[in-house]
């Protein structure tokens, strides 16, 4: 379990980068396990969201983000996966990708489509920062990159208002 290093300090913004990060290990706790996200949402809820990690006390997640993102990235994975297969560099394919980083990229898609309200940079930034919080390579950048592609073609209007593309 990745240990929750948030930048934005208390209140909203920093319960729904705990929403974001419980949405990614619990969507990848539904891959590598049985249960349904039904389950994983309700084990979550009840027991792990507020959970201590390495003596560290997160912030609390905001509840209604997190159902939201994992029921949709686990709901419409398929989808989504489309979305990222029609990014990845030639040659590359989604079972290349490891299992943590598909999960991470099947959220932040979905939150990418889903959650007009919410700048499509300040998503590519929150999901770039658990991806560091994951890993320690290239896997970062390479969040970036997918997230970036993606939010262009999703939310072209963002892109075009501010005049860089």
């Amino acid at each position: 379990m990745a240990k929750s290093k948030s930048r934005n300090g208390t209140g909203a913004a920093a319960q729904r980068s705990s929403a974001r990060l419980a949405a990614v290990q619990a969507l990848y706790q539904i891959g590598m396990s049985e249960k349904s996200s039904e389950q994983v949402l309700d084990e979550f809820l009840t027991y792990r969201l507020d959970e201590e990690i390495d003596g560290l006390k997160p912030e609390p997640a905001d509840r209604e983000l997190f159902a939201k993102l994992l029921r949709g990235a686990d709901g419409e994975s398929d989808d989504l996966d489309d979305m990222l297969a029609g990014v990845l560099d030639e040659g590359w394919v989604l079972e290349r990708l490891e299992r943590p980083l598909l999960s991470l990229l099947r959220v932040a898609i979905y939150e990418l489509s889903a959650s007009h309200d919410v700048p499509a940079r300040v998503i590519i930034n929150e999901y770039v920062d658990i991806a560091h919080a994951f890993f320690g390579g290239r896997e970062p950048g390479m969040v970036n990159g997918l997230l970036d592609s993606l939010a262009r073609s999703l939310r072209v209007e963002e892109f075009e208002e501010d005049g860089r593309q």
